[in-house]
């Protein structure tokens, strides 16, 4: 009988393999198979995609090659893809919300992905997560086969690897999914490599190679150091970059936008880069390039344009983000210290972009609202005041314009109406922080009370929702607000990609 049984879990086991059809060693996953490969296999990648995403396009193939990679070197470790638009059932289940989405299983319990996007960076995070927290070094072989290829990597030196104070470094290594560690008691590799019992190395291809710790021997202390040693002074945004930039844990980035090809660039970037020094473990300082393509939308999100180059921007990303401007356009050591001690003593105000008040703003029924002329037109306090807050490349703003204008001749003769729209590509606002396009938002007279808009887009659903003083169709739905973030994230790919889910 338990032989019977034997037989039949084999046969069970195939019968699933051969349900799984794979694309470049990437098993394609469905609601009817998933649940069954998870849990047949320790160590599961899985990527949730949309057909139409740009971004999810890019992952493609480094995402197969790692897969490939992988399964030719025997690896228990598979990747796996869900077309999310088609599986909503498990998007839904594991809380996707935009693409793609990366979810890492360990015996069948799932984490957030927060490796790199390509092959290496791929493999080197997955491979991290299942095997042990830091690799154990016997001699200088072992070494040169564990720094082979590695940009970045931690040695803990520890003559008693039982210890509290190695434990605490095994700690911080378990807590770290961006930097390989290793773990050695040699005498010999200890002499080697110029360090001591009880220390820890980051040894890097950056800056001044190595910086070795002095702190207190706490699992989070360690954990910092390394974080910040691991980064370079000065690190350029890209796809592969942005994972570290954006994942750690300092949230404050000096930005310098800078073509490359200037000129100037090596003296622009030297005096940046020695200002970076101070700041270490306060702040990233990013440079983007702007003469890459995949930059522009960075470039205008931040309303610069090419005569605005170079220049900086500090950016927060603890919670809402904010932006600072350096208070002059030069950029030394002298100056790019004197914005960020303005920015850590709290003397800079946050930054809030708005273009020139056009001449002809109130020539037509809708009227133009810019930042510099938002609070006396909007927040005059004897009028209603409806604003749409628009993009210029959003197709929903598109769709919208000329009912909005039908909305505007509706009510051109009502002295207490105001119908108004604002770029919020180019101006922003303290009283409103725009997330989607088109936002609508209705400020009521005498009280400025602000009331947001989520009902139906025709000309007799607006009209209904200002002559009921902003009562009929207020308030988003979670249904319609999760509905429009899938159609607004559609639609921003298909111009290139959404700024924010980069910020």
């Amino acid at each position: 009988m338990k032989f019977f049984f034997s037989v039949l879990a084999i046969l069970v086991a195939v019968s699933y393999a051969d349900e799984v059809a794979e694309e470049d060693n990437v098993a394609i996953l469905t609601d009817k198979n998933f649940d069954g490969f998870v849990s047949e296999n320790t160590y599961v990648l899985v990527e949730f995609y949309a057909p139409w995403c740009g971004h999810c396009k890019a992952l493609a193939e480094p995402y197969g090659k790692a897969a490939t990679a992988l399964k030719e070197k025997g690896s228990e470790i598979r990747l796996g893809k869900v077309d999310a638009t088609e599986e909503t059932e498990l998007a839904q289940k594991f809380e996707v919300r935009g693409y793609p989405t990366l979810k890492f299983f360990k015996h069948g319990v799932p984490k957030d992905y927060g490796g790199g996007r390509d092959e290496e960076g791929i493999i080197s995070w997955v491979e991290k997560n299942t095997g042990p927290p830091a690799q154990t070094l016997e001699n200088s072989d072992d070494y040169e086969k564990f720094k082979d290829g590695k940009e970045v990597h931690v040695v803990g030196f520890f003559k008693n690897v039982e210890s509290e104070n190695a434990v605490a470094f095994l700690t911080a290594a378990d807590m770290d999914d961006s930097v390989d560690y290793a773990i050695t008691s040699s005498d010999d590799l200890i002499k080697e490599l110029s360090s001591k019992d009880d220390g820890i190395v980051v040894f890097k291809e950056f800056d001044n190679k190595r910086e070795d710790y002095d702190g207190e021997f706490s699992a989070e202390a360690i954990s910092k150091f390394v974080g910040a040693a691991s980064m370079p002074l000065v690190i350029e945004f890209s796809d592969k970059s942005a994972p570290k930039i954006f994942g750690g844990e300092i949230k404050v980035h000096n930005l310098l936008f800078v073509k490359a090809e200037d000129e100037k660039f090596n003296v622009i970037h030297g005096e940046f880069q020695k200002a970076a020094s101070s700041y270490k473990g306060k702040c990233l300082f990013v440079y983007i390039n702007a003469e890459k393509e995949e930059n522009k939308r960075i470039i205008e999100y931040f309303g610069l344009k090419d005569e605005d180059l170079p220049t900086m921007r500090v950016i927060t990303l603890d919670g809402e983000m904010k932006k600072f401007k350096p208070p002059t356009d030069e950029i030394t050591e002298s100056s790019v210290k004197t914005f960020m001690d303005g920015f850590f003593d709290g003397s800079l105000k946050p930054h809030l972009m708005s273009e020139e008040v056009p001449e002809d703003w109130d020539a037509t029924e809708v009227r133009v609202i810019v930042g510099k002329n938002f609070k006396e037109v909007v927040l005059d306090k004897s009028k209603n005041v409806l604003v749409e807050f628009y993009a210029p490349w959003c197709g929903h703003c598109k769709q919208l314009a000329p009912i909005y204008d039908e909305l505007g001749e509706k009510y051109k003769d009502n002295e207490d109406i105001v119908i108004a729209k604002m770029d919020a590509t180019k101006n922003e606002i303290e009283e409103v922080k725009v997330t989607s396009f088109p936002t609508l938002k209705y400020f009521r007279k005498e009280t400025n009370e602000i009331v947001d808009y989520n009902g139906g887009r025709t000309l007799e659903d607006l009209a209904a929702f200002i002559d009921s003083d902003g009562k009929t169709g207020a308030g988003p739905s979670d249904e319609d607000l999760e509905e429009d973030l899938e159609e607004e994230e559609e639609e921003d790919e298909e111009e290139g990609g959404e700024v924010k889910d980069e910020l």
